[in-house]
């Protein structure tokens, strides 16, 4: 099998070339079911895509998440008098996602949100120009069981613009060049991952590919166990315990770890890899991806609170919680809120951040092991910059891999989401990572001005868009850009998230705790919470849904699942802690509860009073 595939390839692969920096398609290699508007410009022909919606149902994993889901409404479904009222601190994915089971369970929640907008770190708001800021570059795969189900009981699927089914990397020796993974239609998984991989003549050498295979067979044949066993190693240690080539480091691995973590490779755990690839290698379309076709708080958000409201529940906004109360002993009396208010429920669930969540642990439960391990888990700082230039930029209608020192991902964002579209200007929406020691990084970015943040962004789109980017005095890094670029910043905006997902160092994984607690009637949601799937949108459904779960199966009389084991040297450190009154969240916004924001003097001020490690 393995020969005909190397022979295949090598026949496919003659014609694969390297395509120039954000050119429009030349290989389609499936009939999109639209087309919109055709962009006329100096910079760009590109026609906006949306592709049919890939067959993401026939997978083990959506098989799951579904029959999950529908138990909400069977076997779990309350009767009258099992019926609970549950309050959810928290407004994010895992809080709305939360909510809505526990509806359709036939169960009374409210969700508490401290600020204005729902979403926590998919969060978006509106400027002065009512252009829309995101908080981070959001991207839906087929491997997202969970969120594929969500889409499907909301009726929203055709909210998700497809994209073709391929990989682009930038070429970082070759400036202004591109390469791609390309996934062919009617390979099944594995076969159309390992044929996209060696077709592609840019990246590795055919031995190079051939030394990758053998360390991952593992995975492929003991599965999980495999995938969990690598958390103590590092993405860089497993490679060079395995014997893979150091160029697969620097040809694939760094732009993996800063798309899925925001981390360098040699700080990130090999588990996430590998997690991310057993489902891109077990499901033939799940890295296919979506773009949401606008803004988050309303195309996701606002399906989720519709729902939930008709369902019985309420979404409170502007309502933050100062203090958990407990009883003598150590159950939960009430949420006291900032306005005064008591907040009594039969049900608790917490969907806060783990940084945010460690400032609210009562004294009571200080000493307990449960929650001492979250002093082993942190988030890590990410930066989220939007560009909105005066012309268009050449590109491509899809996510694209930076491979740079200083960006993760990008999109232009004019050309692959329906709301933003602009047939005149490009606005690229790109994630700076790894922006801070904290996760790798040489420069802590956090600290540094916006106007520092994006010249050196200027100066990787120099590299990146070598006919575009015009010499602009305004930005010094474009100081040797020649006399074709014209394209210049109109505006911009950095969104710094000094907190976003936990930090997937290696030998944290065995931290994340269950989703039941020690406390009665007090269950934990978020997607740092133990699941199989790595902090993200689908981690955070997830999170959510088991946290609904937990409940339900309470109200209908069943045990406790059980609480997760707990390292031992957690146990005896526990013993020995201090307990003191809980730090409590200081301040407003979305710095103060664990989300981005652009920083101005106020919420800078916060941050380092709260998080001085940020400046450090």
């Amino acid at each position: 099998m393995k020969t005909s595939l190397l022979a295949f390839a090598a026949a496919v692969a003659a014609s694969a070339q390297t395509c120039s920096a954000f050119m429009p398609h030349t290989r389609l290699t499936s009939v999109p079911t639209s087309t919109r508007r055709i962009h006329k410009s100096a910079a760009s022909n590109l026609v906006m895509r949306d592709y049919p919606k890939p067959n993401v149902e026939d997978t083990d994993n959506y098989r799951y998440a579904e029959a999950m889901s529908k138990s909400f409404g069977t076997n779990l479904k309350a009767s009258p008098e099992q019926k609970k009222k549950v309050a959810v601190i928290g407004g994010g994915l895992s809080g709305l996602a939360c909510a809505k089971y526990l509806v359709d369970a036939g169960h009374e929640p409210t969700v508490y949100e401290a600020r204005d907008v729902l979403g926590g770190k998919v969060s978006a708001w509106q400027d002065e120009d009512g252009d829309w800021i995101e908080t981070g570059l959001h991207i839906f795969f087929g491997a997202y069981p969970n969120m594929m189900n969500v889409f499907a009981e909301l009726g929203i699927h055709d909210r998700l613009q497809w994209k073709i089914h391929k990989m682009i990397f930038a070429m970082q020796e070759l400036p202004g060049e591109f390469t791609t993974f390309d996934f062919i239609p009617g390979i099944p998984a594995p076969f159309n991952f390992g044929l996209a991989i060696l077709m592609n003549q840019k990246m590795l050498t055919l031995g190079e590919k051939i030394q990758t295979a053998p360390p991952l067979i593992p995975m492929l044949i003991e599965g999980q166990d495999f995938i969990d066993a690598q958390d103590e190693l590092s993405v860089t240690d497993f490679m060079r315990k395995f014997g893979m080539p150091e160029r697969i480091n620097e040809e694939v691995f760094v732009a993996m770890a800063k798309a899925l973590d925001f981390i360098d490779p040699d700080k990130l755990s090999m588990t996430v890899v590998l997690t991310a690839m057993n489902r891109f290698l077990n499901e033939s379309n799940g890295l296919q991806m979506a773009f949401l076709d606008g803004n988050q708080p309303d195309r996701l958000c606002e399906p989720m609170k519709q729902h939930i409201e008709k369902g019985g529940g309420e979404i409170v906004m502007n309502t933050p919680v100062k203090e958990i109360v407990t009883n003598e002993d150590g159950t939960v009396n009430h949420l006291l809120m900032r306005s005064g208010e008591k907040i009594e429920a039969d049900e608790y669930i917490s969907a806060m951040p783990v940084d945010i969540v460690k400032r609210m642990i009562p004294k009571k439960w200080q000493q307990m092991p449960y929650f001492r391990q979250f002093d082993e888990l942190e988030g890590i700082p990410v930066i989220n910059l939007h560009m909105w230039f005066d012309r268009k930029l050449t590109a491509v209608d899809h996510l694209c891999f930076s491979r740079s020192p200083l960006l993760s991902v990008y999109a232009d964002m004019s050309v692959t989401c329906k709301e933003y579209e602009d047939p005149d200007k490009s606005m690229l929406e790109l994630v700076f990572a790894p922006c801070s020691p904290i996760a790798g990084g040489k420069v802590n970015w956090i600290s540094k001005t916006d106007e520092q943040i994006i010249d050196a962004t200027m100066g990787e789109l120099s590299r990146l868009f070598p006919q575009d980017i015009a010499n602009d005095e305004r930005w010094p890094s474009t100081s040797k850009q020649g006399p074709n670029g014209q394209a210049k910043l109109e505006k911009y905006a950095v969104v710094k998230v000094p907190r976003s997902v936990y930090a997937a160092i290696p030998g944290r994984n065995k931290y994340r705790p269950s989703q039941t607690t020690p406390i009665p009637h007090f269950t934990m949601a978020g997607d740092w919470t133990s699941q199989k799937f790595l902090g993200s949108m689908e981690g955070a459904v997830l999170g959510g849904k088991l946290a609904a779960e937990a409940v339900s199966n309470r109200a209908i009389g069943n045990p406790d699942k059980p609480i997760k084991d707990i390292q031992q040297h957690i146990v005896d450190a526990a013993k020995e802690y201090e307990s003191r009154e809980p730090f409590g969240v200081k301040g407003e916004g979305a710095i103060a509860f664990g989300a981005g924001a652009q920083l101005k003097k106020d919420n800078e001020a916060l941050l380092r009073e709260v998080d001085a490690v940020q400046f450090a």
